[in-house]
């Protein structure tokens, strides 16, 4: 099998967008860029291109192979599709959370949010994961309901509803 990599459109700011998530991940890189000339002239179908401007960009995240593509407003990024990001603790779920929501990111619920480019990701911590998987249902699930009432995740407020406290 060849390799696998996750393919992002993006209307005209890949190339800022890669930058963007290098710069906020540890672990990340640029590998490529492939810029428009002469014989690309064309963003997306219908969509002219600027001789020089990004084309495509070949990066990663954390380990993540990306590959994002400019190719015009056919196919804008949704709710369907998301990055997640398993964090280690509070501070990290903090700091992502800050920095994806930064310069016209939009928070969302129960983890969710979207960059400034509209691409969609959840910020969890790992802790989420224990909690709902958790043998005592009763426990998850209140854990859960708190989780529903969350924009950005709070790990404090969700062991305490694990545990039965009223926050």
């Amino acid at each position: 099998m060849g390799s696998t990599y996750l393919g992002l459109w993006y209307e005209s700011k890949a190339g800022e967008a890669a930058e963007l998530y290098v710069s906020i991940f540890p672990n990340s890189r640029i590998i490529q860029t492939v810029r428009h000339d002469e014989a690309t002239p064309e963003q997306g179908p219908g969509v002219a291109a600027t001789p020089g401007s990004v084309f495509f960009v070949d990066f990663e995240i954390d380990g993540l192979h990306v590959q994002a593509l400019n190719g015009g407003p056919m196919f804008p990024h949704t709710e369907a599709a998301s990055i997640v990001v398993d964090c280690d603790d509070q501070a990290q779920v903090d700091e992502y959370w800050e920095k994806l929501t930064a310069d016209g990111g939009e928070p969302g619920p129960c983890g969710w949010l979207k960059d400034k480019f509209g691409l969609s990701w959840q910020i969890v911590p790992k802790r989420m994961g224990e909690i709902l998987s958790d043998p005592d249902r009763v426990a998850a699930g209140r854990a859960f309901d708190a989780m529903m009432k969350m924009g950005k995740l709070d790990v404090a407020q969700l062991e305490a509803a694990f545990r039965g406290e009223q926050g």
